[in-house]
């Protein structure tokens, strides 16, 4: 259920991110749930990998590369996603990294969680 929530709350996130900026096309509703199911795939596969493999830059940087990694990790869902998802250029990448970060940790927050407790 967790995860249903989970691949959700990025769906959304992803909607904002494309309502709001010229730079991030995603094409439907279908599209942005397609998008997030990669992402959340990519996440649970490759960023292990991807953190492991750059421990020395993430250290050195304090943790603040761990967003060029989920940069590249929204790029590659782009790239595998074809005409229905474009993001134009690894700025804008990087610009929709850290919002669609802070819109999950807000949305789990303030949505999910106080919906996890008042099913206790």
């Amino acid at each position: 259920m967790s995860w249903l929530a989970s691949l959700l709350i990025n769906t959304i996130a992803l909607m904002v991110v494309a309502g709001y900026f010229d730079g991030f096309h995603i094409e439907n509703i279908s599209a942005a749930l397609l998008a997030s199911v990669l992402l959340s795939l990519f996440n649970v596969f490759l960023k292990p990998i991807l953190v492991l493999l750059t421990l020395p830059v993430t250290l050195f940087s304090f943790g603040l590369f761990l967003i060029v990694i989920n940069a590249a990790l929204l790029s590659l869902t782009a790239e595998l996603m074809g005409d229905s998802f474009n993001i134009d250029g690894f700025g804008m990448a990087l610009l929709a990294a850290v919002i669609i970060s802070i819109l999950n940790m807000f949305l789990a927050n303030f949505i999910l969680e106080p919906l996890k407790k008042r099913r206790k």
